[in-house]
């Protein structure tokens, strides 16, 4: 499988994966997964073969780098497709000047994928639309 991760401005295929993953797969309701904040994130899309099949953005607030949207085509998971999302997150934020943590709310059934990166939980466990999350954090 070939692929590339770059940092993009394709809002179109980043919103019909979510769309795909968050909505049509996981019941998210649209309300939930569109917030409006879209505009003042940095996203990073993966390309398989030339196809979108995973994408994530990053939020920034003082020294942190809030990591979200992160979703992966059933039909690419198992294949590092999804850590490679998260080390590409994770290299645009270390380029961002005064950045110096990465966090985000990972889904529960996820939080072993995101240990093995290095995140760390922390915190109780809370429903963010409808799915248990927990938050994660790592240094930069």
């Amino acid at each position: 499988m070939n692929w590339t991760i770059e940092q993009t401005d394709d809002l179109v295929a980043c919103h019909a994966l979510r769309r795909t993953v968050f909505i049509e797969e996981q019941g998210v309701s649209e309300a939930d997964e569109v917030d409006g904040r879209d505009g003042e994130a940095l996203h990073v899309l993966a390309l398989v073969d030339g196809v979108p099949m995973g994408c994530a953005r990053i939020l920034t607030n003082g020294s942190v780098a809030k990591i979200g949207r992160v979703c992966v085509l059933p039909s690419a998971r198992g294949t590092g497709l999804g850590a490679a999302i998260i080390e590409a997150c994770l290299d645009v934020a270390r380029a961002l000047p005064g950045l110096t943590q990465a966090k985000l709310g990972a889904q529960t059934h996820a939080l072993a994928f995101y240990e093995r990166l290095g995140f760390t939980a922390f915190g109780p466990v809370y429903d963010d639309a409808g799915i248990p999350h927990r938050d994660m954090e790592r240094p930069l």
